[in-house]
């Protein structure tokens, strides 16, 4: 095993800089292609998205991996890479072990538990092996980052509690309505934030929308979007009290629904239950209408409070998730060194005894006169001198297991006693 990973992310490198690294989806193949079919490269890996673009590659043992990706990096961009040096890391060995496992796991992500980064390293995963770049020990490696971010996300807690405004919308509405399954949702102000809440809740069970903009094209345009219904502006209060969930994220400087608004409402719906998420600012729903029964408005600080509580949340998590990540390193390489030294061990063992046999072989016309006795006690005499021969070399590699200078050791043990690959 020579492991090797050269990278950026959103905490080294600008958006700029990432932007310049990025390897699309659709050219993966190639580039891993490209990359394993460099002189002493045997396993490849590229994981390229918006916040990490990031090569692996297991070698030769004797060989020196990092040259070798940046010089593919800076092929493949046609650029001198000398220009983004100080935005790069480099990790070797069990180093890339522990940071696949964390990056799997979401710790290392620009939000903490998101679970996206785990489908972009299956789809890298997939583009590796569709160029035949995985075929051994980084591919167990790969395949044993995603079984130890499924432990995590099984084990603890860190991607279930919201860590965005839109999302934090979504965890109080279920809040309140327990299940969203068939829910309404009414958005008063197409802007971005309000298409974000809007698709999340969607994503949670949500069925009919309708869209209010004052420019009713766009209203249109992001009804179109969801299959929703457009209302123009002024005749939305004739359709709100239809909305379980109503989402507002106008401009206007002033409260847009007011406390007698909502009273009539409620009266309309026989009292079921309204969720106002007020995402302007300056707010456009009156803070009054809580004073309501089944009336409940949020806005964007009531939703950052839950984001900061959730954040805390998930932070707690991410302290038990490291537990889990760094004994699941420490498991994996235990399983790598073994699986690098028992094979130079046995190998050994019999590289010797052949030695052993061969020279007894030889003077085998000269042990004819011996007594069954004897000739036992010769076997006895020359095994206990190869084992003891042994003693020293088995050991090393014992002890040296899992430690970053086993390839070179196992090498030189292997040189000495004249041990084939």
């Amino acid at each position: 095993m020579n492991l090797a990973l050269i990278g950026i992310n959103h905490r080294t490198a600008p958006v700029d800089v990432r932007e310049r690294m990025n390897i699309p989806e659709a050219r993966l193949s190639e580039a891993v292609s490209d990359l394993t079919h460099r002189d002493g490269i045997k396993e490849g890996l590229i994981l390229s998205t918006c916040n990490r673009v990031e090569v692996i590659a297991n070698a030769r043992n004797d060989f020196a991996v990092e040259p070798v990706l940046r010089r593919f990096l800076a092929d493949h961009h046609r650029c001198d890479l000398a220009v983004y040096e100080p935005h790069f890391y480099r990790y070797q060995q069990q180093q890339v072990i522990e940071h696949l496992f964390r990056v799997a796991s979401s710790l290392d992500s620009m939000i903490l538990g998101e679970p996206q980064i785990l489908g972009q390293i299956k789809q890298a995963y997939h583009a590796a092996r569709q160029a035949g770049g995985l075929n051994g020990t980084l591919n167990e490696i790969v395949l044993q980052a995603l079984t130890v971010a499924r432990k995590v996300r099984r084990d603890t807690a860190i991607g279930t509690s919201a860590v965005s405004a839109s999302y934090a919308a979504v965890e109080l509405a279920r809040k309140i309505f327990r299940d969203l399954t068939g829910a309404t949702i009414f958005v008063i102000g197409a802007g971005k934030m309000s298409e974000i809440a809007a698709k999340n809740l969607i994503s949670s069970g949500a069925s009919a929308i309708f869209v209010s903009n004052r420019t009713y094209e766009r209203a249109t345009e992001l009804a179109a979007a969801f299959h929703g219904t457009p209302i123009r502006y002024e005749q939305l209060f004739n359709h709100v009290h239809k909305a379980d969930i109503v989402i507002c994220s106008t401009s206007a400087p002033h409260y847009v629904v007011l406390r007698a608004d909502v009273e009539k409402w409620l009266a309309a719906r026989k009292n079921r239950p309204m969720f106002f998420i007020d995402i302007a600012v300056p707010r456009n729903v009156d803070p009054a209408i809580n004073q309501l029964d089944n009336a409940f408005v949020y806005d964007i600080d009531d939703l950052g409070q839950v984001v900061a509580a959730n954040k805390k949340q998930r932070e707690r998590e991410a302290a038990w998730a490291e537990e889990i990540v760094q004994a699941e390193v420490q498991k994996a390489m235990r399983r790598l060194a073994s699986r690098e030294v028992v094979p130079t061990i046995v190998a050994l063992e019999h590289r010797l005894e052949h030695i052993r046999e061969t020279e007894i072989d030889r003077y085998r016309g000269r042990l004819n006169g011996l007594s069954t006795q004897q000739r036992e006690a010769v076997e006895a005499l020359t095994k206990g001198i190869l084992n003891k021969i042994l003693h020293g070399p088995i050991t090393e590699l014992k002890n040296g297991a899992g430690r970053p200078d086993q390839g070179s050791l196992v090498q030189i043990v292997r040189k000495m006693f004249g041990v084939v690959e």
